[in-house]
């Protein structure tokens, strides 16, 4: 019976190293490519949601002993997976300072454009 845990856990983590590796091939095929980098976080977050709204909540423990193994588990192999999103101030701190003039000039000019539609 442990054997075939292992055996299944072996494959389970080879699995895991091949869907990283496809992960990382895409990450590196869209580097500088922003639209492309968040539609492939926009997947990955839908891929967790679906796994964790779906099969992984109906195989959610049933007695305290199957509980007291998963969360012995989630303690011991690094917590609760979290897809975190970026929060707006970070992404705007990664934004270049252009000149405040420039700004407010092109600002202007696309309002008054956009008026007249």
């Amino acid at each position: 019976m442990n054997d075939h845990k292992n055996i299944q856990s072996e494959k389970l983590s080879c699995k895991l190293q091949t869907l990283a590796t496809v992960v990382y091939d895409a990450v590196q095929g869209s580097q500088g490519d922003t639209v492309a980098l968040l539609a492939l976080l926009r997947q990955l977050e839908q891929l967790h949601r679906e796994i964790r709204d779906g099969v992984f909540q109906e195989s959610l423990p049933v007695n305290r002993r199957q509980l007291y193994s998963l969360l012995k588990d989630i303690e011991s192999e690094g917590g609760w997976p979290y897809i975190e999103r970026m929060r707006l101030q970070a992404f705007l701190a990664n934004l270049p300072q252009e000149a405040p003039e420039e700004n407010s000039h092109e600002i202007l000019q696309s309002d008054r454009s956009g008026m007249a539609d």
